[in-house]
C-alpha cells in the first residue's frame, strides 16, 4: 500500500494537504491551482498528499483527478465518507487513500469500511479527536491513526490535548496530528509527543509559497536560544524566529532566571536544570547531572519525564576537538550545544546533521543579556 509505505518510512514527515477554503476560516486560496500546489509540494519532500473532495471546503473530485496527473505522491482523498459507493469513487479518481472519520461512523460501520478498503487496494487514515475515539482507533486495529487538534463540532483547536492523545499511541503504530500546525516548533512537538508525521494544511494554502512553507516546517535543525532572563529578549528571540526559547533554572548559573518567561507557544520553551528537574509548565527539560560540581557534559532531552533526546554539549569549561565527530555518532535525537555562534554553525550543521542546535553566549552582550543583532544573526545562520 503506497500511503502506508510513504509513512513508515525512517524519520518524521508531512502529509499536504490542497483545500481552497474551511468552514471554519471562509476562503483560504480560492484560486488555487491544484496541479501546480501538488507539484511543489513533492519537490518540497511530502510523504503524501491530501485533497479535501468536499463542496464545503471548496474542493471536487476533479482535484482529486488533477492532483493524480500531477503527482507521484500517495493521494489521500478527504471528505465525509460512509458508504462503498464513495470509497470506490476516490479510487477510481485516483487516491491511494480515503479518511474515515470516526465522529460519524460506528465501530461497525468503520470495520465494514476498513474491510471494503483494503478489497479495493485503498489504504485508510481513521481520524479520531478525543480519548474515547481513540480507544476506538486502536480496537478497530487502524492501519494509521490521525489525531485531530479540531473538534469539527464547535471547530475549537486544542493542541495540548492532541499532544496528550498522541503519546499514549503505541510507538508502534502509524499516528498522524493533524490540524493547528503552522510553526516548525509545533511540528517538533507533535513529533516528540510521538507523530510519525504531521498533516498541514490551512498554514500551507495560506503562504505565498506553499511548497517553501512546508519544507521550512519539517526542516531541522531546530534552533534553540537560550540562557534567557529578560522578557524582552524573549520577545526579540521569538520575532527573530527562534524555535526554543531555554531558561536556566539551575542554581549555579550565572544565567539564571527564577521563572520560565513567557512566549507564545507557536515556540517551545525549554526549562534547563543540574541534578534534578522541577515541576515547570516548560514544553522540554534540558536535565544535566551534577558532577564535581558542575554540570555534566551532556543532558537528556525530556519530554514528561521521558527521554527524547540528548544533548551533545562540550565539557565545563573546557573544549574537546573531537566535538562533532562525537555527536555526530550519538543515535537518536541530537541537540548540539557548546562553543556554537553565527560563524560556525553552518559548518557544525553540515558535519553533525542535528535535530536542533543551542547557543546562550554567542548572543549576549554580557551574561545573562542578550544583543539582539547577535542573536538574529544566530538565528538566521543556524536555520
Amino acid at each position: 500500500m503506497r500511503f502506508v509505505g510513504a509513512l513508515s518510512e525512517p524519520g518524521f514527515g508531512a502529509i499536504a494537504e490542497f483545500k481552497r477554503r474551511s468552514p471554519s476560516a471562509g476562503d483560504i486560496r480560492p484560486d488555487g491551482d491544484v496541479a501546480a500546489v501538488a507539484r511543489a509540494y513533492e519537490r518540497a519532500g511530502a510523504r503524501a498528499m491530501s485533497v479535501l473532495v468536499d463542496e464545503r471546503f471548496g474542493g471536487s473530485w476533479d482535484d482529486l483527478r488533477a492532483a493524480r496527473e500531477a503527482t507521484m505522491l500517495p493521494l489521500l482523498a478527504k471528505g465525509f465518507f460512509s458508504t462503498p459507493e464513495d470509497l470506490s469513487t476516490a479510487r477510481d479518481a485516483g487516491a491511494d487513500a480515503v479518511l474515515l472519520l470516526l465522529r460519524d461512523l460506528p465501530d461497525a460501520a468503520c470495520a465494514a469500511l476498513l474491510r471494503t478498503a483494503r478489497a479495493m487496494g485503498l489504504d485508510t487514515l481513521v481520524e479520531a479527536h478525543d480519548a474515547a475515539e481513540l480507544d476506538r482507533a486502536l480496537t478497530l486495529d487502524a492501519p494509521v491513526i490521525g489525531v485531530n487538534a479540531r473538534d469539527l463540532s464547535t471547530f475549537r483547536i486544542d493542541r495540548r490535548a492532541q499532544l496528550g492523545l498522541l503519546a499514549r499511541v503505541p510507538r508502534e503504530r502509524i499516528v498522524i496530528a493533524e490540524s493547528g500546525i503552522e510553526t516548525r516548533a509545533q511540528a517538533a512537538a507533535a513529533e516528540l509527543a510521538g507523530a510519525s508525521a504531521i498533516l498541514v494544511g490551512s498554514a500551507l494554502m495560506r503562504a505565498a509559497d506553499p511548497g517553501a512553507k512546508l519544507a521550512d516546517i519539517v526542516s531541522r535543525p531546530l534552533v534553540k536560544v537560550c540562557g534567557l532572563t529578560r522578557q524582552a529578549d524573549v520577545d526579540a528571540a521569538v520575532e527573530a524566529g527562534a524555535d526554543m526559547v531555554g531558561f536556566i533554572l539551575a542554581a549555579e548559573s550565572p544565567r539564571r532566571t527564577d521563572s520560565l518567561l513567557a512566549a507564545p507557544d507557536t515556540v517551545l520553551r525549554v526549562a534547563v536544570f543540574v541534578g534534578e528537574a522541577e515541576a515547570t509548565e516548560a514544553d522540554l527539560v534540558q536535565l544535566y547531572a551534577r558532577e564535581d560540581g558542575h554540570r555534566s557534559r551532556d543532558a537528556a532531552l525530556l519530554r514528561d519525564g521521558k527521554r527524547v533526546g540528548t544533548v551533545v554539549d562540550l565539557p565545563w569549561a573546557e573544549r574537546d576537538p573531537a566535538h562533532l565527530e562525537r555527536a555526530r555518532r550519538t543515535q537518536g535525537r541530537v541537540m548540539l550545544a557548546g562553543g556554537l555562534g553565527a560563524g560556525n554553525v553552518a559548518a557544525a550543521v553540515t558535519a553533525v546533521r542535528p535535530w536542533a542546535v543551542d547557543s546562550a553566549r554567542s548572543t549576549e552582550q554580557s551574561v545573562g543579556v542578550k544583543d539582539h543583532d547577535a542573536l538574529r544573526a544566530w538565528v538566521e545562520a543556524a536555520r
